[in-house]
């Protein structure tokens, strides 16, 4: 597939290598090589640098870190905003490996003034650990028959893994799912994302992302689900950062923001000269 724009992969981390080692696998083996991939590391140590370090010879790597201090995911994002310099950005996490077609997915997907908004298929905890670099190398890791073979049990969501452009087209179309700025699996123009200052970082974990993508529709930004389409697989992990507080003070925000038709954040990245 040829490329009309640069497009660059945005990975959230945050102190689980072992997860990040299988998602950056993941990406040596795209069929649309990346022009950038922009680690957004919320205070991860020195074992998650030393890892990154040593992809840095397969990958466009940049590498944005700040100290530990709590959850501060939007703020690292927003850093990794202003490194970014490729037209089109995918936003993911460290626990989400991306399919072989997944950067082509959402480029063939791509429209002016729209965002996509991705799905996934989550992984029990057994084979989010067995998942070997070869099985991603070669891409059985994606199969159903082979996660089914490592004790995946068979049920509707299962149909996320059924590589058919046709049948993916068909899903997507059905859905009753809206189409909304998700973290682990979502893209859109860089522009269009700068013209809204970015993350809102009052926010911690809850929503954090959506806001953000509400603020686009806000913008007059469409979007468009591919949940069939564009696939990652969802490794399985606690959730330590949540809270209740930060959950009500996420939902007051984002209520804010509809309640006053809000575009832009005064909390998010700026608006510096580096950033256009």
């Amino acid at each position: 597939m040829m490329k009309k724009f640069t497009v660059g992969i945005v990975i959230s981390t945050y102190n689980n290598p072992r997860w990040l080692e299988k998602t950056l696998w993941s990406y040596e083996v795209q069929s649309v090589v990346p022009d950038e991939v922009i680690i957004a590391d919320d205070g991860s140590g020195e074992e998650t640098r030393m890892l990154i370090d040593s992809f840095k010879a397969s990958l466009p790597i940049k590498h944005v870190w700040h100290k530990d201090e709590g959850f501060r995911k939007t703020r690292i994002l927003n850093e990794a905003l202003r490194v970014a310099t490729s037209d089109y950005l995918i936003f993911t996490d460290q626990d989400c490996v991306a399919r072989p077609d997944f950067i082509e997915t959402h480029l063939r997907f791509a429209r002016e003034r729209y965002i996509l908004s991705g799905g996934y298929f989550k992984l029990p905890m057994d084979i989010s650990e067995c998942i070997t670099r070869e099985d991603i190398m070669c891409g059985r890791a994606f199969t159903l028959d082979w996660l089914v073979g490592k004790g995946l049990k068979r049920n509707f969501k299962c149909t996320k893994l059924f590589n058919s452009r046709w049948f993916s087209a068909f899903m997507n179309f059905i859905t009753p799912a809206k189409a909304t700025w998700n973290g682990m699996n979502s893209s859109g123009w860089r522009r269009d994302i700068l013209a809204v200052n970015g993350f809102d970082e009052r926010m911690q974990y809850g929503g954090e992302d959506r806001e953000m993508g509400e603020r686009m529709f806000n913008n007059g930004i469409r979007s468009k689900q591919i949940r069939y389409s564009a696939i990652i697989l969802h490794l399985d992990h606690k959730r330590p950062y949540v809270n209740a507080e930060a959950l009500e003070r996420n939902k007051a925000i984002r209520k804010e923001t509809k309640r006053l038709n809000r575009v832009t954040t005064e909390f998010g990245l700026g608006m510096r000269e580096d950033c256009e």
